[in-house]
């Protein structure tokens, strides 16, 4: 360690977003930068604790206590080369991932200020990448071994990633016109702009990684010619309220129709009026409370919406702490965002039992204030409707409540899955770990089959 007692001295600085009126007139990436310097300082906080909960708490078990020292003695490279052995895209997450590292950093539990492991990492990728220490490493040699990876989000380039390195001939196929999955098409250029994943994409491809655009597979009748197969198609099919009255008329969509048609927007693609969802002039309700629901409350802004109302069945988490899930877990505790920041009216514990409309179009929605009961069975707490209901005035609805997790056929053993289309939606960073893991079990395969 450089500074064994930089953390008593030294206050957690986070970068902070840009001014609200500023970054809501675009999509420009909202999060803002240190200097090099206060970088170096913040890294110096890690205190190589003898028991690294962030190691512990990181699905890519990434070594932050190694790329933090590098990092606060200035040796950019070093701490390159310590993040990239456990994360093969730290640009994603340094960007997106919710840190569970961080929460559990024992700065978190001694005063709250944790190491600002995200933020670190995000500028020793970026310094790298200005700096060239990113170059394509292409394998020396191949095995002759063949894999098609279907499906090109975090969990597909991953383990294409992975899976090249290994000396495999990798072939990603996607029913996209562009690379990437919900980072891509889910997550929007204010959180993640989208040449960040262009450049990474160069990258790929001068490694040998070949990308087969615009090109759905039914996993059930797989492409020949492959020794070996990886499903990384995700959760395609979102949690809906199709049995709610209501739900037929216009201006009621999935968060994905908004979202995915906003970044191919910025892409250059067009829609007409018909297909358009747009929030601009709008009353916008969002129906569920996680990142997928901020996302929304973020474009519609962006978009002019008039206001914003985020609505959860769920009860409102505490504020600060939670005892029902101590350090070094994830804290389940309220979670402000740079979206809410923006203007945004939230509420708890508010079930939709129809949608209002007028000459087909959706004019709001009724709620009605429900209380969790305990089970005595255990289990799931029981809803209970309190008859207190109200109307939501709304002209453009947008359900985020989630995905459904894919139930997957029957496949042969030379099949694998990875990322959400094995273990349901869940974050960025759990897909690509995931990713990492199945080219490992893919390699042991044929090792086997020898």
């Amino acid at each position: 360690m450089g500074n064994p007692k930089a953390f008593l001295t030294i206050h957690r600085q986070d970068s902070g977003y840009r001014p609200v009126q500023d970054r809501i007139a675009d999509f420009g990436e909202v999060e803002q930068t240190l200097n090099e310097h206060d970088r170096m300082l913040q890294a110096s906080r890690c205190m190589d604790c003898g028991v690294p909960y962030c190691h512990w708490a990181c699905p890519l078990g990434n070594k932050q206590f190694a790329w933090q020292d590098s990092l606060f003695k200035g040796k950019w490279e070093e701490a390159f080369k310590f993040l990239t052995e456990t994360n093969d895209f730290p640009e994603f997450t340094g960007r997106i991932c919710p840190a569970l590292c961080e929460k559990s950093c024992v700065l978190n539990l001694s005063c709250g200020e944790p190491v600002t492991c995200r933020e670190n990492e995000h500028a020793i990728i970026e310094h790298a990448f200005r700096e060239g220490y990113v170059k394509p490493n292409v394998p020396d040699t191949r095995n002759g071994k063949k894999v098609a990876v279907i499906g090109s989000g975090p969990a597909g380039l991953s383990v294409a990633c992975r899976l090249n390195q290994m000396g495999y001939t990798v072939t990603v196929f996607d029913k996209n016109e562009f690379v990437g999955g919900l980072l891509r098409f889910g997550i929007p250029n204010f959180k993640l702009n989208k040449a960040i994943i262009d450049r990474r994409v160069e990258i790929l491809e001068a490694e040998g990684i070949t990308f087969k655009l615009s090109t759905p597979i039914d996993i059930t009748k797989l492409p020949e010619g492959f020794d070996a197969y990886c499903v990384c198609t995700g959760t395609p099919v979102a949690r809906d309220l199709d049995k709610v009255p209501g739900r037929e008329l216009k201006g009621i969509h999935l968060a994905l129709d908004l979202l995915s048609q906003q970044n191919r927007i910025l892409a250059g693609e067009t829609f007409g009026k018909d297909e358009l969802v747009s929030a601009k002039g709008k009353k916008v309700l969002v129906i569920g409370g996680g990142d997928t629901g901020s996302d929304c409350i973020g474009t519609a802004h962006r978009q002019g919406a008039v206001s914003v109302t985020q609505i959860e069945i769920m009860p409102k988490p505490p504020v600060g702490t939670n005892p029902a899930t101590p350090w070094p877990n994830w804290p389940v505790i309220l979670k402000t965002t740079s979206s809410h920041e923006e203007g945004c009216d939230r509420r708890w514990l508010l079930n939709t039992n129809k949608f209002i409309g007028k000459a087909g179009k959706v004019t709001g929605a009724e709620v009605e204030t429900i209380e969790w009961l305990p089970n005595p069975e255990g289990g799931r707490p029981i809803m209970k409707g309190t008859g207190k209901t109200e109307v939501i005035e709304a002209d453009l609805i947008l359900l985020a409540m989630g995905f459904i997790k894919p139930q997957q056929p029957a496949v042969a053993d030379n099949v694998f899955f990875a990322g959400d289309a094995a273990s349901g939606a869940s974050l960025v960073v759990r897909a690509l770990a995931s990713g990492r893991q199945v080219a490992k079990d893919i390699d042991k395969y044929f090792q086997n089959k020898k």
